[in-house]
């Protein structure tokens, strides 16, 4: 068995950033399917953990790409390997263990939702205080946003995090598989290409974007590196 991560890439430009700099920091082994260029999907059960990342499908396509990303998620949980999903990650995640996947009420793109506030999670007290996936961490983060569906969720799952508008940020199946629906592995470089080349983006402010991304940089940096050190200390590599 490859004791290493594997990731998942939905569309080339959103990779695991901080994740990977922890990675390569750690001398963690870990292995790259980029599916926007037709590679295929290993078998999870090879690897000590999964990553699956952000990209434009919906989990509910019927795509011969989405049916099998769905049918590897099945096989993440099935066999508890330890999994983290962010943004489309988490939406599989979720819609794989029975819960919906909607387009919600708008899009959260950027720093600020469409009433002008900052994007921020809060963390549920309970998550905050147990679960590992926070320990050494506060209690509410600013935060990137970059989607336009979101989840329901099904009463065996747990809410960790939540937003002021849509809700379900961070949550979390059985003991080892999180989603988050925000993102916090974004590096300079990560950020200046998608914001130069995601549809979305480019329809804001970019100048705008580049100022409040460097007001937030140092303190989104460390959050982002403690998350995913918590993270690789859950999957126990």
């Amino acid at each position: 068995m490859n004791k290493g991560f594997l990731i998942v890439k939905n569309i080339t430009r959103e990779g695991p950033g901080l994740l990977e700099e922890l990675l390569k920091e750690k001398n963690i082994s870990y292995t790259v399917a980029n599916l926007h260029t037709g590679e295929s999907l290993p078998a999870p059960e090879h690897y000590g953990a999964v990553v699956m990342l952000g990209g434009p499908d919906s989990a509910n396509d019927e795509t011969p790409k989405m049916q099998s990303e769905r049918a590897f998620m099945k096989t993440v949980l099935e066999n508890k390997i330890p999994f983290i999903g962010i943004c489309l990650g988490l939406q599989v995640m979720v819609k794989v263990a029975g819960g919906e996947v909607y387009k919600g009420p708008f899009k959260e793109i950027g720093f600020r939702d469409h009433q002008g506030q900052p994007f921020e999670v809060i963390m549920r007290t309970q998550a905050k205080d147990h679960d590992p996936l926070f320990a050494g961490m506060g209690e509410n983060f600013r935060v990137f946003q970059l989607h336009g569906e979101t989840v329901k969720l099904t009463a065996s799952m747990q809410q960790l995090a939540v937003g002021r508008l849509i809700k379900n940020q961070i949550v979390k199946i059985g003991d080892t598989a999180y989603g988050i629906q925000c993102h916090f592995e974004l590096t300079p470089a990560m950020f200046e290409q998608w914001i130069t080349e995601d549809p979305d983006l480019l329809k804001l402010d970019r100048a705008m974007l580049r100022s409040e991304f460097e007001a937030i940089k140092t303190e989104y940096t460390h959050v982002g590196h403690q998350l995913f050190g918590n993270f690789i200390k859950i999957a126990g590599l």
